[in-house]
């Protein structure tokens, strides 16, 4: 089955095959918007100025409105939560018999419809298979396996919101989809979790039960309590097929691993060696690379470190004194920020150049603490301008020493144990101390000898492991190392050649680049939980001197003494296999998922990290890290706060984290519902740069579904019980407002399909968030309301209306599943053949289908009325007329381009809340006492004042407003003027107020034109 794993640098997306459809070589844009005729951008750019005007209004207080969501500060108003109290089995189908509740309410919409789902058999290729729509294509697809002892995150949201989009959007469409869900075993996690409560619960350690008995306590609790996860992406509406639900533990999934590690091994792909290795002393164990956390400090900092008594101090640089043999007086002082390897060195290192030691090359130096003779080499790795240009060489406790040391021929002492305490080459003085410990000990010494030379602060970035939060110690190892060069060096190339495809494409860099600076991966873990290495010590009775270890590796025992017996020239059944007690790293396996579970990919897909809407990368220090059940259910404050105390944060940071939380959310986080937060993770550019997401940018998108709501309850009572609709491709629009819209839907529906093609799918989210809102609602249901009046109600527009529900909400379901099937379920049946059980599985509207119904150059001709529509509601805001409906008149110089509005002249009026509206001849005076407003250089609008307004009444009120306008813009102008954004904001709120106030003058002028009262230079 073709397929491509959609994968991240952060966090990955593994999934599917390229899709058919639109050419790769011409990308959609995020920012394309629907229309590309150079009418329509400039309809569009005006509108995104009105848009900056009014905001910029909103800033400079002449709107008595509050600011928007994304910018208020403000309490949101809890919303009435309706829940679904119908009697429903698990899996039955939900009831909507009922009418639809007043208002959206998330927890009513997204009940009972993920087990039906499931039950029926929507989410599984072979019912997929049975469609109508069938095309005989596959879509397959794993989830990246996030571990089985945590909870998704808001990053995790993203990649399931991106995935699930694809894969319902793929199945709608009659592809055959395989979507499979899988979870992590996550070894140091599980292994700790399981170890905690077994001290909690029996007062036992792992070391006290046999390797068998700690597993099967493992997986009792992985059975127990790793389905968070699991519930988490049923809460998220993930369509995934749970029968082939994978863990990394799996039979399968451990047979992939072990026929891997045999593979590497035989390729010369992997190999033993005795390496210096990140080693975690709290954990026991090896850790990668990117289990190392750097962290920096600005100079002399404590830390509480996990098994040390007392907090250590970091980010010094102490100085000690090296006697120089034979010469009394004499001494080469170095400097290191970690004493306590001191017992582990084996040289000091200068650089040949440096002339302050060049009398010394060749010396021998005493050890301050042992008085053995120390060799001074020298390395032109040494940085002379650094401290005294001198260094202490730890080969057995610093990557950089080791490789130095490897350089000179020194050989490495192991001064720190596994368990951090000090080791018997340190002498009894120090052996069993704990490393920190052995510090203070070790400085103490130095001090009763007079070598210790005092010590300052000095910046400095510590390893931490990011498991534990202990500090990283470099011990010498014997591991198993997998050879990543190679393999990097083939990635690279299959991107190259176009054998594996990055989407975007501009990823390629970072790629090239990571692979090109790759290191040897140890996959050694000193674990239980895990896969155990098949690798076997063979077990020799004469070991001669200190011969090299023989290892062999098998896929099993039989296999393996088969290996060692050809190795030795002896009998199998004469030898002794141990196996190796290790375990391999987690991410050894969950690597392989994506190929153990569907073979090898042809696309990988890598979509952004989400950050902050300050730009900030999500911390738990940082109090900025959102579980997506907070955001979907919502959350107080006060249970925020009590889930920074239930963490790991030290107090410093649990200060911090708590802080920035009551900045962020001061009233806790609202309810906002699944749709909606997969709606605004998908509205962003996701395969471009980082994503700033914000709650109240989610929460917008929940009154977004609650106008769906409400148009779908208007829609629904205007059909009626008796409704029959007809066949999509036999209605023809019996208006031009119905031709309009049905265009619109048109035009949306080949926005979708692009936007899917491509993966931009804030392509498709834009696109749906315009027709809904700014099309259906905001302007065809507002003019077709009069038209529904009129009875017996006229066919056509009930029609219209039909169609943009079902395939408007056919449109929105792969990215609101909850919200579009509970609204389509209730849309009546079109006649003709068996409908679809479920909008999930309904056809996706093509482009092509729907293409009789687009008429761009309507669409550019209604553009034209709407900006009439505007001009008449500004007109009408500035004379204050609330309940009046003015008559209007339109004039064109253009006798052609009157036509354009004769078309439109009844749903104008109803936009405008205006009167009746007609058309004045081209040569025809203007009407006197009417206001008026210039919509281009040849067209003009005029509304009716007389008795409508009463200028005595009006001019006061408008010189009052004009007197607060003037001062606010007279602050600005005297305001010294910024840069950058501010600056930027400061004039879109001087030039909202001079129009405004330009406005304001106008309406004087034609006030005291109606008093027929000349204008004296004082008034207004």
């Amino acid at each position: 089955m073709p397929h491509l794993p959609l994968a991240s640098f952060r966090p990955p997306l593994w999934g599917l095959r390229p899709s058919r459809g639109l050419p790769r070589s011409h990308p959609i844009s995020t920012q394309s918007e629907p229309n590309g005729s150079a009418i329509s951008q400039r309809n569009r750019e005006a509108k995104q100025k009105r848009l900056r005007q009014k905001q910029a209004a909103l800033e400079a207080g002449i709107a008595q409105k509050s600011k928007s969501p994304a910018e208020s500060s403000k309490a949101w108003t809890p919303k009435e939560i309706v829940l679904y109290e119908i009697p429903t089995e698990h899996g039955e189908k939900k009831d909507v018999s009922r009418p639809l509740p007043p208002a959206y309410s998330p927890q009513y919409v997204e009940a009972a419809w993920y087990p039906w789902w499931v039950r029926e058999g929507f989410f599984k290729p072979e019912y997929q298979a049975r469609l109508p729509q069938a095309t005989r294509e596959t879509f397959s697809m794993c989830i990246p396996p996030p571990n089985v002892t945590g909870s998704l995150h808001i990053g995790h949201a993203l990649t399931v919101a991106i995935q699930d989009a694809l894969v319902r959007w793929h199945r709608m469409r009659g592809d055959q989809v395989l979507w499979v869900p899988g979870s992590d075993h996550a070894g140091i996690a599980t292994q700790a979790v399981v170890e905690k409560q077994l001290w909690k619960e029996r007062g036992v350690r792992r070391h006290e039960l046999s390797r068998e008995d700690f597993l099967r306590e493992v997986w009792k609790w992985k059975e127990e309590k790793g389905g968070e996860i699991c519930e988490q992406l049923r809460v998220l509406g993930a369509s995934l097929d749970w029968d082939r639900e994978c863990f990394t533990m799996d039979a399968g999934s451990s047979v992939a691993v072990t026929e891997a590690f045999v593979r590497l091994y035989k390729a010369g792909l992997l190999y033993r060696s005795r390496q210096l290795v990140n080693w975690s002393c709290a954990l026991r164990s090896a850790i990668s690379d990117i289990e190392v956390e750097s962290r920096p400090l600005p100079g002399c900092t404590e830390l509480r470190l996990p098994d040390s008594p007392t907090p250590v101090s970091f980010g010094l640089l102490f100085s000690v004194a090296f006697p120089v043999d034979g010469e009394p007086d004499a001494e080469v002082v170095v400097g290191t920020t970690r004493p306590e390897t001191l017992p582990g060195d084996v040289a000091v290192a200068v650089h040949p150049d440096d002339s302050r030691y060049t009398h010394l090359h060749g010396r021998q130096l005493r050890h301050p603490l042992t008085g053995q003779l120390l060799p001074l080499i020298t390395d032109c790795a040494v940085e002379p301008q650094l401290g005294t240009g001198a260094v202490k060489v730890t080969p057995a406790h610093s990557p950089a020493d080791a490789e130095l040391g490897a350089r000179h021929g020194l050989s490495p002492l192991s001064v720190i144990a596994e368990d951090g305490t000090m080791t018997s080459l340190c002498g009894d003085w120090l052996q069993g101390l704990h490393r920190f410990v052995a510090r203070e000990k070790i400085l103490s010494a130095l001090r009763e000898r007079g070598l210790f030379r005092g010590f300052q602060d000095h910046p400095m970035v510590l390893p931490i492991c990011s498991r534990s939060g202990d500090v990283v110690e470099y011990l010498p190892k014997s591991q198993w190392f997998v050879c990543c060069r190679e393999m990097g060096d083939r990635a690279a190339k299959a991107v190259e050649s176009g054998a594996l495809e990055l989407s975007p494409s501009f990823h390629q860099k970072n790629w090239q680049h990571w692979f090109s600076h790759t290191g040897d991966w140890c996959v050694s873990r000193q674990l239980w939980w895990g896969h155990q290495i098949p690798a076997y010590l063979v077990v020799e009775e004469h070991t001669q001197g200190d011969a090299k270890d023989c290892w062999v590796v098998g896929r099993t025992e039989a296999e393996a003494r088969e290996v060692a017996a050809e190795l030795t020239g002896r009998p199998g059944a004469e030898l002794t296999l141990e196996r190796d007690p290790d375990v391999l790293d987690t991410w050894f396996s969950s690597a392989l998922f994506p190929f153990s579970a569907l073979g090898w990919p042809q696309e990988v897909l890598l979509h952004s990290m989400v950050r902050d809407r300050q730009g900030r990368k999500m911390s738990k220090s940082l109090g900025n890290v959102l579980d997506p059940r907070d955001i979907i259910n919502g959350v107080e404050l006060q249970v925020l706060q009590e889930k920074l105390r239930d963490g790991n944060l030290d107090p410093a940071e649990l200060v911090i984290a708590a802080s920035a939380q009551r900045k962020d959310f001061p009233h806790g986080i609202p309810e906002c519902g699944t749709d909606a937060l997969r709606f605004a993770l998908c509205s962003h550019g996701a395969l471009g740069g980082d994503l700033h997401l914000s709650v109240s940018e989610v929460l917008s998108f929940r009154h977004f579904c609650n106008k769906i709501w409400n148009a779908l309850r208007f829609i629904l009572n205007a059909l009626g019980e008796k409704f029959i609709p007809q066949p999509a491709e036999e209605l023809s629009p019996a208006s031009p407002m119905d031709a309009w819209i049905l265009s619109c839907l048109a035009r949306t529906a080949r926005d979708c399909e692009r936007g899917f093609l491509t993966r931009e799918l804030a392509l498709v989210t834009h696109a749906l968030h315009h027709f809904w809102l700014h099309n259906l609602c905001d302007v065809y249901l507002e003019a077709v309301k009069p038209v529904l009046l009129h009875l017996p109600r006229p066919p056509g527009p009930l029609q219209v209306l039909f169609s943009c529900a079902d395939i408007g909400l056919r449109l929105l379901a792969p990215l609101m599943p909850f919200l579009a099937e509970e609204l389509w379920q209730r849309l009546p049946p079109r006649p003709g053949g068996a409908p679809a059980p479920s909008i999930c599985v309904a056809p996706y509207p093509s482009a092509l289908s729907l293409e009789h119904w687009h008429q761009p150059e309507l669409e550019r001709h209604f553009s034209r009325v709407q900006e009439a529509v505007q001009a008449l509601r500004a007109l009408r805001a500035t004379y204050q007329l609330t309940k009046a409906r003015p008559r209007v008149l339109l004039q064109s110089s253009e006798p052609g381009e009157q036509g354009l509005f004769e078309a439109f002249l009844e749903p104008l009026g109803t936009l405008g809340h205006c009167g009746a509206v007609g058309l004045l001849p081209p040569a025809a005076a203007a009407p006197s006492g009417w206001a008026q407003a210039a919509l281009s250089d040849t067209v003009q609008v005029y509304m009716e004042l007389q008795g409508l307004v009463d200028p005595q009444t009006h001019l006061p009120r408008l010189a009052a407003r004009r007197h607060k306008l003037q001062k606010q813009l007279d602050g600005l102008i005297a305001r010294t003027p910024s840069e950058g954004e501010a600056e930027t904001q400061r004039q879109q709120r001087l030039s909202s107020l001079q129009l405004e106030l330009s406005k304001l003058d106008k309406a004087a002028s034609h006030l005291r034109h109606l008093m027929d009262v000349s204008p004296s230079p004082g008034e207004l």
